[in-house]
C-alpha cells in the first residue's frame, strides 16, 4: 500500500498549469483536483456533492493534502474546472493510465463515441458534448478520450485519438460509421490490426460483401476455403447463438472492387447473430473487414468484445455515475469532469477484492475508509 493515498494521482497531475490569475488564490490546484477525484470515487456527481464530501472528510484529507484554507466551496470547484485546460488535464490522465495499467499483447481496443445528453445549453445554442473513448476490453479501462467539437465529427477525431495511443500488437475495433480507409491505414501504420464493421455507408464494399457471402451461404460454403466458429450463450431466459464465417483467399477478396484501398486487408467476415426468447426469434447478419489472418474465433471474439465499451463503460457511466443526468455545461467543465469520472471508474475497476458492481463500490468507498485507501492506492 502507498504511504500516502492517491500518490499516483498527485504524481501525474502535479504539473498541470493553474488557470487562475492573480495572487489571491486560497486553494492549491492539486488539492482541488485530488478532492474532486476522491469524491467521485465515493459517489459525488455534482460540485455541491464534491464539497459536501470534502468537508465531511476534511481531517483525513489534511493528512496528505495542503488545504491552507480548508475545503474549497462548490463554486470554487466549478470555476476551476471551467477554466482548467482540458488538453493538459487529458494528457495527465493519459500519462497516469499508462503508468497504472499496461496494455497486454493482442489486447482488443474498442473505439466509440458517447453523447453527454444533458450537457447542451439551448439558451446559448450549445449542443450536447460528445466524447470519443478508446476502451481496453481486457483491462477494462479507458486509454484515452477526445472531445468532438461542434463543427467536427467522430471520423475526424478518431485519427487524433489514435495518435495518442501506443497500439503496437493490439486489435482496434470500430463501428460502421468509422469504417474509413484513412483510419484503417493509420491503424496499420501504428503496428496494430483492425476489425471494422461494414454497413451501407460503404456503398460498393457493403454490397460486394452481401453478394459474396450470399453465394457462399447458398452453396453452404461447399469447396470454399473458409474458417468457422460458433458460440452459444444461455441466460436470463434467452439463448444467443453467434456464428462467424471468414474468407481470406485472394480469389474471394478480389471480388471486392475496393480491396486495394484498405491497407493490410486480409480477411472478410460474416457474423450471424440469432436470439431466442420465449416464442420470439430474431436473426441479424453483419459484415466485417479485418487485417487479421483467417481466424473466425479471433474475429468473433473481437466483434463481441467491441460491445464491451457499451455494456461495461457507457452503461456504467450512465447508471453508476449518472453521466447522462449531469448538467455541467459551461467552459471546459463537462469535458474535465468526464475525465474525473474515467479516473474514478478506472480506480474502482482495478480494485478487485470486492466482487460487487461499480455503484456498490462507490458506496463502500464512501463508508469504509480502509477500502477507499485501497482503491486510491492502485
Amino acid at each position: 500500500m502507498a504511504t500516502k493515498p492517491a500518490q499516483s494521482i498527485t504524481k501525474h497531475f502535479a504539473a498541470i498549469s493553474d488557470p487562475r490569475t492573480g495572487n489571491a488564490k486560497q486553494h492549491v490546484l492539486l488539492d482541488i483536483i485530488v478532492i474532486a477525484i476522491c469524491a467521485a470515487v465515493c459517489g459525488a456527481d455534482t460540485w455541491v456533492e464534491v464539497e459536501v464530501w470534502g468537508k465531511a472528510n476534511h481531517p483525513w484529507l489534511r493528512t496528505f493534502l495542503d488545504l491552507p484554507n480548508g475545503i474549497p466551496s462548490h463554486d470554487t470547484f466549478r470555476r476551476v474546472f471551467i477554466l482548467l485546460d482540458a488538453r493538459q488535464f487529458r494528457r495527465c490522465f493519459l500519462h497516469w493510465i499508462r503508468a497504472v495499467r499496461k496494455l497486454t499483447q493482442g489486447q482488443i481496443v474498442a473505439i466509440d463515441g458517447k453523447k453527454l445528453r444533458r450537457s447542451h445549453d439551448r439558451a446559448c445554442g450549445k449542443h450536447a458534448l460528445t466524447m470519443v473513448s478508446a476502451w481496453a476490453t481486457a483491462n477494462r479501462v479507458v486509454l484515452g478520450q477526445l472531445r468532438v467539437n461542434a463543427k467536427s465529427n467522430e471520423m475526424k477525431v478518431i485519427p487524433e485519438l489514435l495518435k495518442l495511443l501506443d497500439l503496437t500488437g493490439c486489435i482496434v475495433t470500430l463501428d460502421a460509421l468509422n469504417c474509413q480507409t484513412q483510419i484503417a491505414q493509420q491503424i496499420r501504420a501504428q503496428k496494430a490490426n483492425y476489425v471494422l464493421a461494414v454497413k451501407d455507408n460503404q456503398g460498393h464494399l457493403y454490397e460486394d460483401l452481401k453478394d459474396l457471402f450470399a453465394e457462399c451461404l447458398l452453396e453452404n460454403f461447399h469447396q470454399v476455403p473458409h474458417d468457422y466458429h460458433r458460440t452459444v450463450n444461455k441466460g436470463h431466459g434467452r439463448i444467443e447463438i453467434r456464428e462467424c464465417w471468414t474468407l481470406s483467399d485472394s480469389e474471394f477478396l478480389d471480388y471486392l472492387h475496393q480491396r486495394q484501398q484498405w491497407s493490410g486487408l486480409q480477411t472478410v467476415a460474416l457474423v450471424r447473430a440469432e436470439r431466442r426468447q420465449n416464442a420470439k426469434r430474431s436473426v441479424a447478419l453483419r459484415y466485417y473487414i479485418s487485417s487479421l489472418a483467417n481466424d473466425a474465433r479471433r474475429i468473433l471474439k473481437s466483434v463481441r468484445q467491441h460491445w464491451g465499451i457499451e455494456n461495461r463503460l457507457h452503461w456504467v457511466l450512465d447508471i453508476a455515475f449518472r453521466e447522462d443526468e449531469s448538467r455541467m455545461r459551461r467552459g471546459n467543465s463537462p469535458e474535465n469532469f468526464a475525465v474525473v469520472r474515467h479516473i474514478a471508474h478506472a480506480l474502482l475497476k482495478q480494485e478487485r477484492s470486492e466482487k460487487i458492481g461499480t455503484k456498490a463500490k462507490r458506496l463502500k468507498a464512501a463508508c469504509d475508509r480502509d477500502y477507499l485507501i485501497k482503491v486510491l492506492s492502485i
